[in-house]
């Protein structure tokens, strides 16, 4: 039951991972950008897995249960569904069509489905075992004045297969190996035609009766070789909630994700920012509003979510600031007076580029200061190019996690003056430059 609980409170994560791109701005069937859906996590049938289109997903993660513990299996997915439009006796299919003032038009939904599996941990390390499961496909019609909205499912069938290995050593724990297969017996001569018997955005909730996972990015330094021998393809293994549950999802997120608290709702797009989105579809004209209404039950809940957000929580969109505190709980810096928006950089009157400072090694940096740029390993390419090279010390910064930057200015770079005058600078750490 605890294992269950938790897969219950990770949903919401897993809910956004399900229905990433499902649809996108302007949320119109006619909108080019939605003529080329799901892209994440497709899992094809096997006779179409093939030219860069998969029937299966496999990861490998540790873990370090308790005696006995059960691991609870989640896997979830979307089941297309044709929504089509039919007219006349004969039922012929129409694009869409207006009926007493209600717009029917025909497109792809989605249905969620869960396969769920109990496996105790002593019987996996034994053998792996194989849990097959089956979704019935169907059709069901919504008469409407001359025609009638068609809804049909084509059936799946899949795998599911979960094995465990003792790692070797003092220290104990587990290598858990989890594969997702579709197996559905489907012949498909186009991707169209494939996705209607294809497993969606599929992804694996699994959680421990006892016990907990061990991140796949930060793992405990007796763990880091074992981890680093892990193998996955196609799917990534992230903490969520508790370390007694993971996410092993299409999109490589970092350990504990979580829905931004001013978020009013999904908006399909986890690329873009809320605010903006949300912004941009008030703009949408009463014609594209409709016409959104009319393409998804879930386009239309968001066209409605966002034309009655109350301003209280469109201010919140806009963005927080939180004050770091120091170890003793007091705050490391005080805020800023009420009248003085939170973006102004002239609010803290802590702190000031222009003369704070910095030391290395022993060696008080600030603006005007000549350093050499030593990237650290973490460093990203175009700072990486800079290697050896020296600087000049524009501004000194700290952020909001107590981190030092220095603002520079490359010497022998022609453009220097105009770059500092427009405040374009590069960005090094503290400990990414030696002092001249």
């Amino acid at each position: 039951m605890a294992a269950r609980d938790s897969l219950d409170r990770a949903r919401e994560v897993a809910d956004a991972v399900l229905y990433e791109g499902y649809l996108l701005y302007p949320y119109r069937a006619s909108a080019t950008k939605n003529r080329l859906r799901w892209q994440w996590g497709v899992l094809m049938p096997p006779a179409f897995a093939d030219g860069g289109e998969h029937a299966w997903y496999r990861t490998e993660l540790l873990a370090e249960p308790v005696a006995g513990a059960v691991l609870h299996v989640r896997v979830r997915f979307l089941q297309l569904q044709r929504r089509v439009v039919e007219v006349g006796p004969d039922h012929h299919a129409v694009p869409s069509v207006t009926v007493a003032g209600v717009e029917h038009t025909t497109w792809e939904e989605a249905v969620e489905r869960e396969v769920d599996a109990e496996l105790r941990l002593p019987d996996l390390l034994v053998g792996e075992l194989a849990v097959p499961f089956e979704v019935p496909g169907g059709e069901d019609a919504e008469p409407f004045e001359g025609g009638r909205v068609a809804r049909r499912r084509a059936p799946l069938r899949g795998e599911v297969r979960v094995g465990a290995a003792a790692l070797p050593g003092p220290f104990g724990g587990v290598r858990l190996t989890l594969r997702v297969a579709n197996l559905t017996p489907a012949v498909a001569d186009s991707r169209d035609t494939a996705l209607r018997h294809a497993l969606i955005a599929a992804h694996t909730l699994m959680s421990l009766s006892g016990g907990h996972f061990l991140s796949a990015t930060d793992p405990p330094e007796w763990a880091s070789a074992f981890t680093a021998e892990c193998r996955g393809e196609r799917a990534w293994p992230v903490l969520v909630g508790a370390d007694d549950t993971v996410l092993c999802t299409p999109i490589i997120l970092p350990d504990h994700p979580e829905i931004a608290a001013q978020s009013a709702g999904n908006l399909f797009d986890g690329t873009e920012i809320d605010e903006i989105l949300t912004l941009r579809t008030m703009t949408l004209t009463e014609e594209e509003k409709r016409e959104a209404r009319a393409t998804d039950p879930r386009a239309a809940e968001l066209i409605d979510r966002v034309d009655t957000l109350p301003p209280e929580l469109l201010d919140r969109l806009h963005g927080t600031i939180r004050y770091v505190r120091s170890v003793t709980g007091g705050p490391r810096h005080p805020p800023p007076e009420p009248s003085a928006p939170w973006w102004d950089p002239g609010a803290d009157r802590t702190v000031s580029p222009e003369t704070d400072t910095v030391t290395v090694g022993g060696v008080p940096v600030g603006k005007g200061s000549r350093v050499r740029l030593r990237p650290g390993r973490r460093a990203d390419a175009h700072d990486m190019f800079l290697a050896g090279r020296t600087a000049v010390v524009r501004a000194v910064l700290l952020d909001v996690d107590d981190r030092w930057h220095l603002a520079v200015t490359v010497e022998d770079d022609l453009g220097a003056e105009l770059y500092a005058a427009h405040g374009r600078y590069r960005y090094f750490g503290a400990d990414e430059v030696e002092p001249l």
